[in-house]
């Protein structure tokens, strides 16, 4: 299969499953599991064969003239393929949490239709080769996940709904401004040809810097960056899957991934920290870092709280970028990665306590680790990961960036590392706490009504093998850290090869 047919066979095989689901009855329960099942599963060997031939020198690349100067543009580059990646790994667990969640759930054919749809922006986005690609697929990711925060139609889900439309459109539509205003500087950008911009007069120095800032905005929305971020914790509402998806790799890692691209492939690192702008993002990422995490600090349901913790978690990714540096770059692309795995594994968690338990709040959580000890263990990994303490995963991105700050002359970015890590401490540790250390409420020490017990399982096996199977990714991920194809080795290896000045 040639370069070119490889990148949109990947790319239709989440389309194709939408376009089934959507034809398919309601009821239709063993043709659409299998269908999302075998779809996914396809997508992930695809990626699987494109990360094997970049790692041998193969090239994939698709191009079709849409005006005069301007191309719909795809193509495989060893950082547009860990986001493919990612997205390709948890959209197969994912898929199967959701199978399970909402296995009597109404409207389940709408969801996994847009939940394909979703899953194919995601990856169109990580596969765009120039910006006006880039822009079709991001706004495709909005119109896709909408339908996915509302879909239990309740007031509140409709209100959430809302208020995420008028943040993403809005940012969609600064996105398109400042992405016109550079074709009209500087034609079709691509992602790759990072001298385009540095070649322009020094007059324009002042107006690259003003589009520079526009942008970031606009990436900034869907990254939650403070004061962009409100949208994100009101759609918790959305359903478990929801907010594991939106969290870990689609709506928030997209806006990441965004400025991650501006930066090294619009810009170029060279011109950024010639233009000043490094530095106010690490500023705008330490502000977000320790903000989030006191807003985390100070919830009472489970899933508000890993809301926060992904605003703070997420500007971990736009620290490393501001840093600049080698050390900088690796902690930002890897922890793509790193934060993708943990995330989805703590609220695959939360939707297990809700689902069989119950269980929103976190004063309820006591003795839940007795009833569901492998959730409990799974999330006692997550938890630990971003705490950043080894061997999860979580930490090697808080060691990369601390030698990073120290490597671009900004010892006081460890200060914000460390308050971070402290303050997740504080509202991770009571409730494992709580799981591991206190009695279950009202039923003694670890029991529970009996007719929430299934079989001999803590819950159904749909919902329990995608939070064990990225636990222990987010462990082998840090104890295997610099073996081939780890996140690690890989955002090294992207770094190294393509990256450095």
């Amino acid at each position: 299969m040639s370069g070119g047919l490889l990148l949109l066979a990947t790319l239709c095989t989440s389309l194709f499953a939408a376009v089934m689901i959507f034809l398919l009855p309601e009821r239709a329960f063993r043709a659409r599991t299998g269908l999302n099942l075998g779809a996914a599963l396809i997508k992930l060997s695809l990626v699987a064969w494109m990360v094997w031939g970049l790692s041998r020198g193969g090239e994939y690349s698709l191009e079709f003239p849409v005006l005069e100067g301007l191309a719909f543009a795809l193509r495989a580059d060893p950082l547009g393929i860990m986001f493919a990646g990612l997205s390709s790994l948890l959209w197969l667990f994912t898929t199967v949490y959701a199978i399970g969640y909402l296995e009597d759930s109404p409207n389940r054919k709408r969801f996994f239709g847009f939940f394909s749809l979703c899953v194919a922006s995601t990856l169109g986005i990580s596969l765009a080769g120039n910006l006006f690609t880039f822009l079709i697929f991001y706004e495709l990711l909005t119109l896709s996940t909408y339908p996915l925060v509302v879909h239990r139609g309740t007031s509140q889900a409709l209100a959430a709904g809302r208020v995420y439309l008028r943040f993403t459109l809005t940012a969609g539509l600064v996105l398109m401004i400042g992405m016109v205003a550079l074709h009209a500087l500087a034609g079709d950008i691509r992602f790759g040809e990072r001298e385009i911009l540095a070649g322009l007069s020094p007059d324009h120095r002042p107006l690259l810097v003003g589009l520079f800032w526009g942008l970031i905005a606009g990436f900034g929305v869907k990254a939650a960056l403070v004061p962009l971020h409100g949208w994100l914790p009101r759609a918790m509402v959305a359903p478990a899957p929801v907010s594991a998806l939106l969290h870990a790799v689609a709506v928030v890692k997209a806006g990441a991934f965004g400025i991650v691209r501006l930066v090294y492939d619009v810009y170029g690192i060279e011109l950024s920290a010639e233009l000043g702008l490094l530095t106010g993002l690490v500023v705008v990422a330490a502000v977000t870092i320790l903000y989030g995490s006191l807003r985390a600090l100070a919830q009472r349901e489970l899933k508000p709280l890993l809301a926060y913790s992904t605003v703070s978690q997420v500007a971990y990714i736009v620290l490393g970028i501001g840093l600049g540096g080698p050390l900088g770059t690796i902690a930002a692309f890897s922890h793509l990665l790193h934060q993708g795995l943990m995330k989805a594994t703590l609220f695959f968690c939360a939707g297990n306590y809700a689902e069989e338990l119950g269980i929103h709040r976190i004063d309820g959580l006591d003795g839940a680790g007795r009833r569901m000890p492998l959730t409990s263990l799974a999330f006692t990994v997550g938890a630990l990961g971003m705490i950043g303490l080894p061997p999860v995963v979580g930490f090697f991105s808080k060691w990369y960036l601390g030698t990073g700050a120290i490597q671009a002359g900004m010892p006081w970015v460890i200060a914000v590392l460390v308050a971070s890590s402290l303050l997740s401490a504080v509202y991770f540790l009571p409730i494992l706490g709580r799981l591991w250390f206190r009695p279950g409420p009202d039923h003694g020490v670890g029991e529970w009504p009996e007719e929430r017990r299934l079989g001999r399982l803590e819950t159904h096996p749909w919902l329990l093998v995608p939070v064990v199977a990225t636990a222990l990714f987010s462990l082998m991920a840090g104890m295997l850290a610099g073996v081939p194809f780890s996140p690690l080795e890989w955002a090294t290896r992207v770094v190294n090869t393509e990256y450095l000045p």
